[in-house]
């Protein structure tokens, strides 16, 4: 019984649980059919795979990103090209020069122009013998003050003494033809009267008498002319000067002639004196014929020589720019010589305006002084006129102007045309 009981309890148990497991198999079968269900009731994709579907946020998000990135890339490119441009930029205006520059500044008021000059001997004269010997003496050397006519030198001329003795010969002789001739014909003309001789004969004779008179005339001039060559003998001072050179000794052969190979002596009139002085176009109006010139040299330090502007060339020379006048000097004393560098003082006219630039602006070439200005950023080189030196700074007459930039310490190699970029402007060049 117990056995039986035991059976069926073990019979019951297996059959709830084939019961359950038939519900679960029926359960699952349910979850499978709404799935299919399901499957089929949903919309079919033509042609794909079906895929998972991806959330909105996480397009935005790859969106956002993607334009980060794009942002980034095309940042990075404009940074490279705007890199390589600005460095173009630098190398093209490290290759332009920087220069620094002044502006001109109007000189200080002066009331005098100094300008340099040469004193010259008022006459200056070489002189050469007239006739051909030796020098027998000579009677002046250098530094001699002579006076006019006075006896310098004697020269032996034997050949024209003897051409001389010859001359007077013939004309002796030329005499006594014309004498002869002089008689027969106031013999045939007396005789003529009295028909003693031919008309003829008194033609021949009268004839005879006028070509003996013209040989007497061709002597005499034959005379005088060697007379004068002998007088040349004796050479004396033309005028009143000083005896600069003797090219000449005892018993030298002495030529004849401006064509000799040298000169005798030299002779200079130093009791006026000429200066030759240039003086600048900008200030030809101070050159007035008749101004009182002073004149001072560094031998005589404060001590001041007056002279008189005579005359100026009326022309502007085109090479220097500058008016040439003449001023003489009075030098009875004997002070000054010639050839002796002096500086001129001339008055200025009130309203002579000048400009200065420093002394490094200053360009020396062959064309001449020059200073270089920046206008419409390219270098321009200009000639300018000098005036006074002041050491450091240079005194402008003509050239440039108060608003020009004047470069300083120009390069060599600038030109004009020159592009360059101005590092500084400041005023400069005045002398106070």
């Amino acid at each position: 019984m117990s056995a039986n009981t035991g059976s069926n309890g073990a019979i019951e148990n297996t059959q709830e649980s084939n019961t359950m497991t038939v519900e679960t198999k029926t359960a699952e079968t349910k979850i499978d059919e709404t799935k299919i269900t399901e499957a089929d009731t949903a919309e079919p994709v033509v042609g794909k795979a079906a895929q998972p579907t991806v959330p909105r946020s996480v397009l935005l998000f790859l969106g956002a990103a993607a334009v980060a990135i794009i942002i980034v890339v095309l940042s990075g490119i404009h940074s490279r090209v705007s890199a390589s441009t600005d460095l173009a930029q630098a190398t093209d205006r490290a290759a332009i020069p920087s220069v620094n520059v002044v502006h001109p500044k109007p000189a200080a008021r002066v009331d005098e122009l100094v300008l340099p000059g040469n004193t010259q001997a008022f006459i200056d004269s070489p002189i050469y013998a007239r006739t051909n010997g030796y020098l027998k003496r000579w009677y002046a050397d250098i530094g001699a003050r002579v006076t006019k006519n006075q006896l310098l030198a004697e020269i032996e001329t034997p050949e024209l003494d003897q051409q001389l003795r010859q001359a007077r010969a013939e004309l002796a002789t030329a005499e006594a033809n014309m004498n002869l001739s002089q008689i027969t014909a106031e013999r045939d003309q007396n005789l003529l009267k009295t028909h003693s001789v031919s008309t003829q004969e008194r033609d021949n004779a009268v004839n005879a008498l006028a070509a003996n008179k013209a040989t007497v005339d061709s002597n005499q001039a034959n005379v005088a002319r060697l007379e004068q060559l002998q007088s040349y003998e004796k050479v004396y001072a033309p005028f009143d000067g000083v005896i600069t050179a003797r090219s000449t000794d005892i018993g030298a052969l002495i030529d004849a002639g401006a064509n000799a190979p040298k000169e005798l002596f030299h002779i200079t009139a130093i009791n006026k004196l000429r200066v030759y002085v240039a003086v600048p176009e900008v200030y030809g109006r101070a050159a007035v014929d008749g101004a009182s010139v002073d004149l001072t040299l560094d031998e005589y330090p404060g001590k001041t020589f007056h002279g008189k502007l005579v005359r100026n060339s009326n022309s502007i020379d085109s090479a220097s720019r500058t008016l040439l006048v003449e001023v003489d000097v009075d030098n009875g004393q004997g002070t000054l010589l010639p050839g002796a560098y002096v500086q001129v003082h001339f008055k200025l006219p009130e309203n002579a305006k000048s400009l200065t630039v420093p002394a490094s602006a200053l360009i020396f070439r062959r064309e001449g002084l020059q200073v270089a200005v920046v206008r419409d950023g390219k270098a321009e080189l200009v000639r300018v006129t000098p005036g006074h030196d002041y050491g450091d700074s240079m005194e402008i007459l003509a050239g440039v102007r108060p608003e020009d930039d004047v470069i300083l310490s120009p390069s060599d190699s600038l030109a004009s045309g020159m592009p360059v970029q101005v590092g500084n402007s400041r005023p400069g060049g005045a002398r106070e």
